[in-house]
C-alpha cells in the first residue's frame, strides 16, 4: 500500500488482471495498456492506494510487468473468481487496509469488472469504474454492462474526469505533477489555473 498520506485515503485503485494472456485477446491493447498506465502514474502522484488483481496467475501468468513497475509497492492478489470481492482473501484485505472506495480499471469490462463492481456495491464500498481504462474482448458489450453498473449505484466515468475531481482545483498540492502526468500520456492539454 502506498508509504504516502493521501486526503483520499480511503480509495484504492484496483487494476483487475491485466495479465498478457487477456491483453492478446484485445484489439485495442495498446489504448487499454496507456489509460491503465496513466490511472497508475496519476494514483501515486494522488498518494492513492494502488492493487493489482492476477486470474489464476499459475495459469494465466502475472499482471504485465510495465504496470508492475508503475507501482512497485502495490500488492498482487491472485484469484479464481471473476469478481475480485468474491474471493474472501481479497475483500478481507480491503476492509483491513480501510478501503471505502474501490477505483476499478483493468479487463473484461462484460466480466471481472462488472462482476467485481457489482460485488462491491454490494458489500458497501463506493465504486468507480474508469471507463477509458477498461476493455474487453467485445467491445460491444461493455455500454450494457455500465449501464447497468449505473443504476446498480456505480460512478462511471473517463480518467481524467475521476482524477480531476480529486484535485477539485489548481490549488492541490499534486496540481502540477498530475499536469506532467497528463503531458506524458499525450492527453488534451490540462486546463492551468
Amino acid at each position: 500500500m502506498s508509504d504516502t498520506f493521501s486526503p483520499f485515503a480511503g480509495a484504492l485503485l484496483l487494476c483487475v488482471d491485466m495479465q498478457q494472456f487477456f491483453l492478446d485477446e484485445i484489439a485495442d491493447a495498446d489504448r487499454l495498456i496507456s489509460r491503465v498506465s496513466f490511472s497508475i502514474e496519476v494514483a501515486r502522484t494522488l498518494g492513492l492506494n494502488i492493487a493489482f488483481t492476477e486470474q489464476a496467475p499459475q495459469k494465466l501468468g502475472p499482471t504485465l510487468p510495465a504496470l508492475l513497475k508503475l507501482a512497485p509497492k502495490a500488492h498482487q492478489f491472485g484469484k479464481t473468481t471473476f469478481s475480485a470481492i468474491a474471493d474472501d482473501g481479497i475483500r478481507d484485505a480491503l476492509r483491513s487496509y480501510n478501503v471505502e472506495h474501490l477505483i476499478l480499471c483493468g479487463i473484461e469490462t462484460s466480466i471481472c469488472i462488472y462482476q467485481t463492481a457489482l460485488d462491491a456495491i454490494d458489500n458497501h464500498f463506493q465504486v468507480t469504474i474508469l471507463t477509458d481504462a477498461t476493455g474487453g474482448r467485445r467491445p460491444d458489450d461493455a455500454s450494457p454492462c455500465l449501464n447497468s453498473l449505473i443504476r446498480a449505484g456505480a460512478y462511471v466515468l473517463p480518467s481524467e474526469a475521476v482524477f480531476y475531481s480529486i484535485l477539485a482545483g489548481s490549488q492541490h498540492p499534486a496540481f502540477k505533477a498530475f499536469n506532467e502526468v497528463v503531458k506524458t500520456y499525450d492527453c488534451p492539454m490540462p486546463l492551468t489555473p
